[in-house]
């Protein structure tokens, strides 16, 4: 038997045998979600699998996230899981669903962590590795900053050749994985702006500085200035989530505030994005009579898959079988995985739970759910990429 065949058995008999613990694993985590940066639970929770399968792990500096190594010494390889919840409330209906109010497993977190734990497992029983792995539980990949930039400073990615991660897929069918070379997401950066005005009667507008019309051309303006500035091969889009301003029908407020997002699909125009729009900003107020205060807070760049790293992954796909393999496109969200190639090359796969039956439900969503039998699919690609990569 060849070691490629001896490894793929190895993960059979593995899945065979502990397929009910890791889904037991899954449905545990997902009924008790913890936000970003409150993961202690979660955090106890892996380092006890993992040393209970003879690792070392160890807690990240900041509380939570966990990070292990095993394996031979050298480069190593990292594989990555996050782990937080967001502030929604589950309406899934589930036996396991959240038993924290407002709060759930509504992106997926819960099937990235039992994945890595359950690679961890099977690594531990597998005997000696072709290359060495790091195991990293990230916290907090739903704020920003992320919990990437601490894992980062924690120094994650010293030593490591490259950087592997999946994410749940909603639109993917359960059995597939998506892959493609480049940017595969898009980098995502925050603008809070807040607005100041004398105030007055809406009778007497031209005495005082109108502050919802300042609000207007702000909203309506900043897109279409990024739309006329930026090259719109790059898909950069900038959209508003919130704006309040004032009570009365009859009165000029004196404050307001703006909150939306700018994404952009080119890590180029990334760099250039919160200097053109303190510009742009500048201009649609000045004539207005509006003073404000602008935050602009740089989120995330894309997640960019190196072309190697992503032929490593494809190869594991490929070995779980002939159709497992799919293409996707450059989605519009952001991910902070892409801090982790900021140093490191590597890629991430979106992996696909939907159960081709129910109607598909996006991420971030109170009905949320995944099919369970992605989270073999997820161990089998994970466990592949650590037998294929012999870098």
């Amino acid at each position: 038997m060849t070691d490629t065949a001896r490894r793929a058995a190895h993960i059979d008999r593995w899945l065979a045998d502990h397929g009910d613990q890791m889904i037991a694993l899954r449905r545990d985590l997902h009924a008790h979600p913890e936000l970003s940066r409150q993961e202690y639970r979660t955090t106890d929770l892996v380092l006890e699998r993992l040393t209970a399968a003879g690792l070392s792990p160890q807690r990240l500096p900041l509380g939570t996230g966990v990070v292990c190594d095993l394996g031979p010494a050298g480069p190593r390889i990292a594989l990555r899981a996050d782990m937080d919840a967001l502030p929604i409330a589950e309406r899934t209906g589930l036996p396991f669903a959240s038993s924290v109010d407002g709060v759930s497993h509504s992106c997926g977190h819960d099937a990235h962590t039992a994945i890595l734990v359950s690679v961890a497992e099977l690594l531990a029983s597998a005997g000696d590795l072709p290359t060495g792995v790091r195991l990293v539980f990230q916290a907090a990949e739903e704020v920003m900053p992320g919990g990437a930039r601490d894992a980062v400073d924690a120094g994650v990615t010293q030593g490591i050749s490259r950087f592997y991660a999946l994410h749940c897929d909603p639109k993917l069918a359960v059995g597939r994985v998506g892959l493609r070379t480049g940017a595969i997401t898009s980098a995502a950066d925050h603008v809070d702006l807040y607005l100041h005005s004398p105030g007055g009667h809406t009778s007497r507008p031209h005495l005082t500085s109108d502050l919802v019309h300042a609000m207007g051309t702000v909203i309506t303006g900043l897109p279409a200035v990024l739309s006329r500035r930026v090259d719109p091969r790059t898909g950069t889009v900038m959209v508003w989530g919130s704006a309040h301003a004032g009570n009365a029908p009859n009165a000029i407020p004196q404050e307001g505030r703006l909150r939306g997002t700018v994404r952009t699909g080119d890590h180029d125009t990334w760099e250039l994005l919160e200097p053109l729009v303190i510009e742009a900003v500048a201009g649609l107020l000045s004539p207005l009579g509006i003073t404000y205060d602008l935050h602009y807070e740089r989120g995330v760049p894309p997640v960019v898959n190196d072309p190697d790293a992503t032929a490593t992954m494809r190869a594991s796909v490929e070995a779980i079988s002939p159709d497992a393999l799919a293409d996707t496109p450059q989605s519009g969200g952001g991910e902070d995985f892409s801090w982790y190639l900021e140093h490191v090359p590597g890629a991430m796969g979106r992996l696909g739970v939907w159960d081709g039956v129910s109607p598909k439900v996006d991420l971030h969503q109170p009905n949320f759910d995944i099919d369970e039998r992605a989270l073999a699919i997820g161990v089998r690609t994970l466990a592949g990429v650590v037998f294929a990569d012999l870098t």
